[in-house]
């Protein structure tokens, strides 16, 4: 792997990371493309630019969540944990996204092999969940009413978000897709949809990089100068993802997003079958 083609991949995985249209379809296309492999090594430091990004946006969130759940841990030892979760929706928050982080981590340590299986051979997988992705996309932006937001979401919403968080370990299907697309669904408020949909990413990402960090000596593999330029694109890319997101979510919507993964899906499955990818 080359300089330009690490910067590529890194700007491919950042933008993707965030952005509706599937993370892990895109970089198996843009690699078959480039015709390279990507090393275990080099996914870790692309997840933790893509980590990084998501922590630095919502630092100040991030920070009042850590603190917050902090609290809560002394209302228990002081058997008042109930009054202090009601009365701090940063407090709730910070226990929702743990508790919605459960089910992907479930799915992936139990149908791991399954799972990796898909991500070999021919493109037909992520081609059709990529479909999947731009279609429940579409439909859920014209369910949404938006009622629920910070200040009331509860446990059960978190709850089906972590699962559509769940159902993105499958290739082509999108994890901000299809946590945006369950908060939708579930009436959540548009820009707090996208919004919790990123911050419940943090828990998932890590999980990835701590579990690919045992991979990290095969960087000796790859351009050094393209691993720390890959991470930097990624760091980038990604804040950029975040920020057009919740940009046009709040002010115009996601089908733009919904079109590019039809045509990406259609053209990825019409790819393989002429054996082009």
């Amino acid at each position: 792997m080359n300089i330009i083609q690490g910067i590529i991949i890194g700007i491919v995985q950042g933008l993707t990371e965030f952005l509706p249209i599937s993370s892990s379809a895109h970089l198996i296309f843009i690699q078959r493309l480039l015709g390279v492999q990507s090393s275990l090594g080099f996914d870790v430091f692309l997840h933790l630019g893509s980590l990084l990004a998501v922590l630095w946006f919502f630092k100040t969130d991030i920070y009042r969540m850590i603190k917050a759940w902090w609290l809560s841990i002394g209302d228990i030892l002081q058997h008042r944990f109930k009054e202090g979760f009601y009365a701090d929706p940063y407090k709730r928050l910070s226990w929702y996204v743990i508790l919605a982080s459960v089910p992907v981590g479930i799915i992936g340590i139990c149908f791991d092999s399954q799972i990796e299986s898909l991500f070999g051979g021919a493109l037909y997988a992520p081609a059709f969940f990529l479909f999947v992705t731009g279609t429940i996309l579409y439909i859920s932006q014209r369910m949404n009413s938006g009622k629920v937001d910070f200040a009331n979401i509860s446990l059960k919403e978190s709850l089906f978000m972590g699962l559509g968080q769940a159902c993105a370990i499958l290739p082509g299907l999108s994890r901000s897709g299809t946590t945006i697309a369950a908060g939708l669904i579930i009436n959540l408020d548009k820009e707090f949809a996208a919004k919790f949909s990123f911050i419940l990413s943090i828990p998932a990402i890590l999980g990835a990089f701590l579990i690919q960090l045992k991979d990290i000596g095969a960087i000796m593999d790859v351009n050094f100068t393209a691993i720390i330029l890959g991470f930097i694109a990624a760091f980038i890319a990604a804040y950029i993802a975040i920020k057009w997101v919740l940009e046009l979510i709040q002010k115009r919507s996601l089908d733009i997003f919904a079109f590019y993964c039809w045509i990406m899906g259609i053209l990825i499955f019409m790819g393989s079958i002429l054996n082009i990818f």
